[in-house]
């Protein structure tokens, strides 16, 4: 099964069974297509282009070279997650880039959420395309396109990123096991390729990482504000079983400050936002309303463990008005 569209008989993969025999198709052709020469792929630690490097490993193994660069806009513990399931556990030959430095830098002072977009989408682009040089024998590049991109990008409403805007002189074919799936067919076949499942089950996250969830200019410590907010509360919903249940859940930390007290001493800190939201196709966001005693834990726990914050508050906002991130 190589098609370039979706077949309009296709059954959807709903059970191991059937993301099993797909796997078992999409070895085959992987095989066939790629022969002995190597793949290149941008490797991110999301589900879709996790699911393909897992699909690529087993196809051709060492021929596959992933790249994952760690911007310094991840949420904590996610490079740390990407090199141990495929690195340690999957064997895949992987490259590690530490570019931190560099994308905070050329962020330095910038306000303007497409200006950092842009800043963070192109400095990925020259990241990845310095790494590509360095390799021989490149003839491939793989892709987590799946099919809502297709139709997305067909109904004018996003561009198909295709070869995510890569210089011209990065000629590779492109391979994308899973441009006729859905999303929820790409989290079963995950699943049977045995990733974990924060990985195969991961929210939503904007190709900006953070840096959209820390307004205005990105400061260090800000910027650290959010990733430890963040990582408690994807704790704290794990812990309670909400995981899954809700769409999508973060934490922004934007750039003002309000008095506050702690230890019996004043304090000039930020305010934390949690946001809880449920939707079936984005266009329309409904707010998840969590127990009080859950919010006043939350609080409790984000205002003494994370440095620089002093007040948490909901945002209750669906969208519209709102839209899902805040730049």
């Amino acid at each position: 099964m190589n098609y370039d569209r979706r077949p309009d008989d296709m059954v959807r993969i709903t059970t191991p069974e059937l993301a099993q025999a797909y796997i078992e198709e999409q070895v085959q052709a992987l095989r066939a297509q790629i022969g002995d020469k190597k793949v290149l792929l941008a490797l991110s630690g999301g589900v879709d282009s996790s699911v393909v490097a897992a699909l690529l490993i087993k196809a051709v193994g060492q021929q596959l070279v992933c790249v994952h660069v760690n911007h310094g806009l991840l949420r904590k513990g996610e490079p740390e997650q990407v090199i141990e399931v495929f690195r340690n556990q999957m064997n895949a030959n992987l490259i590690y880039v530490d570019a931190v430095d560099r994308f905070l830098d050329k962020l330095a002072g910038v306000t303007d959420p497409e200006t950092k977009r842009h800043i963070i989408g192109e400095e990925f682009i020259d990241v990845f395309a310095e790494e590509a040089a360095k390799l021989d024998g490149i003839e491939f590049l793989a892709q987590g396109t799946i099919w809502p991109d297709i139709l997305e990008s067909e109904a004018g409403i996003k561009a198909h990123h295709n070869a995510g805007g890569l210089p011209e002189d990065l000629q590779f074919e492109l391979v994308e096991p899973v441009r006729i799936l859905f999303k929820d067919e790409v989290r079963v076949v995950g699943k049977e390729l045995g990733l974990p499942d924060n990985m195969v089950y991961r929210q939503p996250f904007p190709g900006p990482g953070l840096g959209v969830r820390c307004p205005g200019a990105i400061t260090r410590d800000r910027l650290e504000a959010v990733r430890e907010s963040d990582a408690i509360l994807r704790e704290e919903f794990a812990k309670n079983g909400l995981e899954g249940k809700v769409w999508q859940y973060f934490t922004v930390v934007p750039d003002f400050k309000s008095t506050g007290i702690k230890n019996g001493k004043r304090t000039f800190d930020w305010p934390c936002i949690i946001r809880a939201i449920n939707t079936t196709d984005v266009v329309e966001v409904t707010v998840e309303h969590l127990k009080p005693e859950f919010i006043d834990h939350l609080v409790k726990r984000i205002t003494t463990e994370v440095p620089g914050i002093n007040r948490v508050l909901f945002d209750y906002t669906p969208k519209p008005p709102a839209t899902v991130e805040y730049e």
